[in-house]
């Protein structure tokens, strides 16, 4: 049977009289009989479970109205109005919003603090007796991972987790489907789905994706179309029979729990209720196990039904004197390049240590994992001995990281293990006991099943351990291959779990080490290996991996990608004929690369070498933000790795000027940003402020919840070029149209963009915008067009 959400209590809201600029959740106290009697709307049109008023009841975004005091109070009278309408026929959900801002790095909010706001706001809605918690609206993964831990350690309620997908089918920093689905379900949430921002037929596929990625129930509640601008007003154009004819496709791709968001009314949810009852119970879904891992926007699955992967060893600085002073310094410009570097030579998973000695290791692991997942797109695999580093980690890691690792030694065992649950984390498993080293497959085999059943018992599966086959090396014991050969055998025939092992440490001592090492990766691969550590810098371990992966079988394009790699392959340069890129090349893909910490020097050579800042800009910083527009442009990177560009050319330019103080920077115009009047939403905003001014832009940010007048006032007194208006409410959509209506009465000369969640294209040329920003980076790109840049 089909869970039925109610619809949009923004709307209702506006409905029974809610001005903009209101707080609709003090409502919950102040007039709790109109929430009540919107509840009962709902629940007579057959919502079988109904959300609290509570979507924006926490302490950041209540501090706005100078309510941040009263977070339990106003949690507690929303569970309270919606209790009295519910009664037996419906249960409620505990709605729980986004907090408005970025957790670090894209923004300055620690996920200490969110984690702390979240868990205010949960405990109160649970103590008042919600049914369900739901999170929802999320447009990022690491927020919702912060309210969802914050939600399991609150209280067992069921855990419903809500992403918003653009129309490209990701969140706003880049999550697909798959990815958020595979991250949330190892993290212990109990359903999994998606909300507002879209109607229909835009979430249909996202849904069929979810489904597909993950064992848990899927729930939809979309729009009731894309917002229009009729005679002055916000209108959803769905009607309540238009959207009850999608509700049988939601189903059949895999929804089994089915409302609305905006623009949804008590006549739209008791439509969908209606054709939810005449269809036809559908048979339980079947997921085949699989083990993955995922970073923010990408994942990574292992096993031998897909192509091997290689984990990139390089990022530790075990007998590397030079990183680990770097690291030891507070730099981390040596582990990005190597992160990077890794990367392109086909690496598929990052290892990270930072086992350098006499530093505060939970410190520096934090702030490595916070720079590397803003920096790649690859999972990363935290190696660590020390449980409080590794937690640090797991914390900032936005996705599904490897844990490097656990043995069956008890200490380890009892702490490693329940992080790994508690945080959702994959297991790398080393057979290794109080006892010592197993030199045989027998007694490795021995070893990791008692892992295994240990995992178990913390609530682990199966498909959430690597294990580790243990190589020895043959300069010492001629078997030592032959023994880790059979356990990768016998792991793939007996437990079923992938295979990872590091290869480098059976050469050890040995003459050659690049040969030893690549024949093996060779044997181990067939034996069933599926993610070598290994270092994917040697040229000879290059050309065995892509032979011996294309030999393999396991990946269909194998041979392809085999063939295109090698077929026009040119004779390889002698070394003393290569040379470094010239130095503008080398600030270019520092900034494309969001390497912060590495440009400055760059500059300064730059400058020493005379290069005007004018050639500068021109050929190194803009060129840069272009090529990185145009790859966000084609969803070849996403809003992180632009954030991180763009904080590296405004790096780069403040270094010019202190290394010319009377250099000016000629800026491109001066924009005005607001987010409008009742709206108290600035995130999206903040972001366009960001862009723009890193871009070169005079940014004038007036905040949110602006009026026209206050608008109209600035843009005539700093002369703007251009003003640009955000709207992520559904409530406030109107005064987008009032705002550029006001400006253009008052004779502003200049352009106007706007942008925001709810906002369409059509919505825009309908107020009368010049031009609209489907997001940050369309937004400086047609500044620059509007002002001819």
């Amino acid at each position: 049977m089909i869970a039925i959400f109610d619809g949009a209590m923004g709307t209702m809201l506006q409905q029974a009289g809610l001005e903009p600029g209101q707080c609709p959740e003090v409502w919950n106290i102040e007039a709790a009989a109109k929430i009540t009697a919107i509840h009962r709307q709902y629940v007579a049109a057959g919502a079988t479970i109904i959300e609290t008023n509570t979507f924006g009841a926490n302490r950041i975004k209540l501090s706005h109205y100078g309510l941040e005091n009263k977070v339990t109070a106003i949690n507690a009278a929303g569970v309270a109005a919606a209790r009295q309408a519910a009664g037996a026929h419906a249960k409620i959900a505990g709605s729980v919003g986004p907090t408005g801002k970025f957790i670090a790095p894209l923004g300055e909010l620690t996920f200490a603090d969110a984690y702390a706001v979240y868990y205010e706001q949960i405990n109160a809605l649970a103590q008042a007796g919600v049914d369900y918690i739901i999170i929802e609206t999320i447009i990022d993964i690491q927020e919702m991972r912060a309210a969802l831990l914050a939600a399991k350690a609150v209280s067992p309620q069921p855990v419903i987790c809500q992403l918003s997908f653009d129309a490209d089918g990701r969140t706003v920093t880049g999550t697909d489907p798959r990815t958020a689905a595979i991250t949330l379900e190892a993290l212990g949430a109990s359903v999994i789905g998606a909300n507002c921002s879209l109607g229909p037929a835009q979430l249909l596929p996202v849904v069929e994706i979810l489904a597909q990625a993950c064992s848990l129930p899927i729930s939809v509640q979309p729009n009731a179309g894309m917002p229009e601008l009729v005679n002055g007003q916000t209108v959803f154009p769905m009607s309540a029979e238009e959207m009850a004819v999608w509700v049988p496709k939601l189903a059949a791709a895999g929804a089994s729990y089915i409302g609305g968001c905006c623009g949804t009314t008590p006549a739209h949810i008791q439509a969908i209720r209606q054709t939810a009852d005449k269809l036809t119970a559908t048979p339980a879904k079947q997921i085949q196990t699989f083990t993955a891992l995922t970073s923010r926007t990408r994942t990574v699955y292992l096993g031998p039904q897909v192509s091997p992967v290689i984990i990139g060893e390089r990022i530790n600085p075990t007998g590397r004197k030079a990183l680990a002073a770097e690291i030891k310094a507070g730099s981390f410009v040596t582990v990005k390049k190597e992160a990077l570097a890794q990367i392109k030579a086909g690496a598929g998973i990052l290892d990270v240590n930072m086992g350098v000695p006499g530093i505060d290791q939970v410190l520096v692991m934090k702030q490595a994992i916070e720079d590397l997942s803003a920096l790649v797109d690859v999972p990363l695999a935290i190696d660590t001995t020390d449980p409080a580093a590794l937690e640090a980690g797991l914390k900032a890691y936005p996705g599904r990281a490897l844990i490097n690792s656990v043995s069956a030694e008890t200490e380890r065992l009892d702490t490693f293990l329940p992080l790994a649950k508690k945080y959702g984390a994959a297991v790398l498993c080393l057979p290794l006991s109080d006892s010592g080293v197993p030199k045989t497959a027998a007694e490795r085999i021995k070893i990791a099943r008692q892992i295994i059943q240990q995992a178990e018992e913390h609530g682990l599966n199966r498909q959430d351990l690597l294990l580790d086959a243990l190589v020895m090396t043959v300069a010492t014991d001629s078997q030592a291959a032959a023994e880790t050969l059979l356990t990768l055998k016998l792991y793939r025939e007996q437990l079923g779990c992938p295979a990872v092992m590091g290869l480098s440490n059976v050469s050890f001592g040995l003459p050659r080490r690049d040969v030893m090492n690549a024949a093996f990766c060779a044997m181990a691969l067939d034996a069933g290996l599926d993610a070598p550590i290994l270092n994917p810098f040697d040229p000879l371990m290059q050309d065995i991996w892509s032979a011996a992966v294309a030999l393999g079988g396991r990946h269909r394009q194998a041979v392809a990608e085999y063939s295109k790699k090698y077929v026009n392959m040119p004779a390889q340069a002698p070394e003393s004929a290569t040379t470094a890129p010239d130095i503008l090349t080398q600030i270019r893909q520092t900034v494309i690369n969001g390497e912060t910490t590495g440009v400055a020097p760059l500059i300064r050579q730059a400058l020493a070498e005379n290069h005007s800042p004018l050639a500068i800009t021109e050929q190194a910083l803009t060129a840069a933000m272009n090529e990185v527009g145009q790859a966000f442009g084609q969803g070849r990177c996403f809003l992180p790795q632009v954030l991180l560009s763009a904080e590296t050319m405004r790096t780069a330019f403040t270094t010019i000027k202190e290394v010319l103080p009377s250099h000016t920077t000629q800026s491109l115009g001066t924009v005005v940003l607001a987010t409008v009047k009742g709206d108290i939403h600035d995130l999206g905003k903040n972001i366009v402020a960001a862009l723009l001014e890193n871009n070169g832009f005079t940014v004038i940010d007036l905040g949110k919840d602006v009026t026209a007048e206050t608008i109209v006032d600035a843009a005539r007194n700093h002369q703007a070029h251009i003003v640009g208006l955000c709207a992520l409410m559904t409530t406030t959509l109107p005064q987008v149209d009032a705002t550029i209506t006001a400006l253009k009465a008052d004779g502003f000369p200049g352009q106007t963009i706007v942008g925001g969640a709810v906002l369409t294209e059509s919505y825009a040329r309908q107020a009368g915008a010049d031009a609209y920003a489907a997001n940050g980076v369309a937004a400086v790109n047609i500044a620059k067009q509007l002002l001819g840049c």
